[in-house]
C-alpha cells in the first residue's frame, strides 16, 4: 500500500472513532437519553445534587390554586439528611413538604436520592401558587437541609401540561356549579301543582266521611 493511502486509511479511521466517541457521549448511559427532554435546572453543593427542579402551576393560566416544586435530590454523602423545608425567596408562599408515606420527615438517604412530586413520591405543595409564581418565569427557590444547609437555584415555572402534567398539583380547582335551568324550574313547578291538585282532591272526597 502507499504512502498516501496509507494515510487515507488511518485520516478514515479516526474520523469513525471520534464519531463514534460523540455518540456515546450524547446518548449517556441511558438510551433514553436520546429522547427530547426539557432543559431543567440542577444544582450541587458539597454532597447534595439537587436536579430537575422545576415550579409547576395549574394546567389552566390564571386558575387559583395550589402549585408545586418538583425535583430529585441525590445525597452523595455517607450519612442520611433530612431535607427539613422548600422555600421561594421573595415571595410570601408557604411549602408544605410531605414524605411519600404522607407523615414524617423527607429523608435523603445516603448514596441514594428522594423524588418530589408525583404519584408515590414525597410533595411540596404551594398553597397559595397562583400569587407566588407565574408560567415562564425562573423562580428562586432554596432547600434547606439537616446537614448541608441551603441549596439554592433558579426553577423554570411551567403549567402542568405536557410534560409535566404527572408531576403538577394533584388539586386542581373546580369550575363553579351549574345554576338550575329554566326547563328544570318549570318541570318543578309543574309537578308542584300536579302533587297539589291530587293531594287537594282526596282531602275534598275524605270530608263528607269525616261528617258522619
Amino acid at each position: 500500500m502507499s504512502r498516501s493511502l496509507r494515510r487515507g486509511a488511518l485520516a478514515a479511521t479516526a474520523i469513525v472513532f471520534s464519531i463514534a466517541a460523540l455518540s456515546a457521549c450524547g446518548a449517556g448511559n441511558d438510551a433514553q437519553t436520546l429522547g427530547i427532554r426539557p432543559d431543567n435546572a440542577a444544582v450541587t453543593v458539597d454532597d447534595v445534587k439537587i436536579q430537575n427542579a422545576l415550579v409547576i402551576t395549574q394546567p389552566t393560566p390564571g386558575a387559583k390554586g395550589p402549585a408545586v416544586v418538583s425535583a430529585t435530590v441525590f445525597n452523595n454523602g455517607r450519612a442520611p439528611q433530612t431535607l427539613e423545608s422548600i422555600s421561594l425567596p421573595g415571595s410570601n408562599a408557604s411549602v408544605v413538604l410531605k414524605s411519600a408515606k404522607g407523615a414524617g420527615p423527607v429523608v435523603v438517604p445516603a448514596g441514594g436520592s428522594v423524588v418530589i412530586g408525583g404519584e408515590g413520591n414525597a410533595t411540596a405543595t404551594i398553597e397559595n401558587g397562583h400569587e407566588a409564581a407565574k408560567n415562564g418565569d425562573a423562580q428562586k427557590v432554596v432547600f434547606k437541609l439537616s446537614e448541608t444547609g441551603d441549596v439554592a437555584l433558579s426553577a423554570f415555572v411551567v403549567p402542568s401540561t405536557s410534560y409535566f402534567k404527572d408531576f403538577g398539583p394533584s388539586e386542581i380547582p373546580l369550575p363553579p356549579s351549574a345554576s338550575p335551568t329554566a326547563e328544570a324550574t318549570a318541570e318543578a313547578g309543574e309537578h308542584g301543582a300536579e302533587g297539589s291538585g291530587e293531594h287537594g282532591a282526596e282531602a275534598g272526597e275524605a270530608s263528607p266521611t269525616a261528617g258522619h
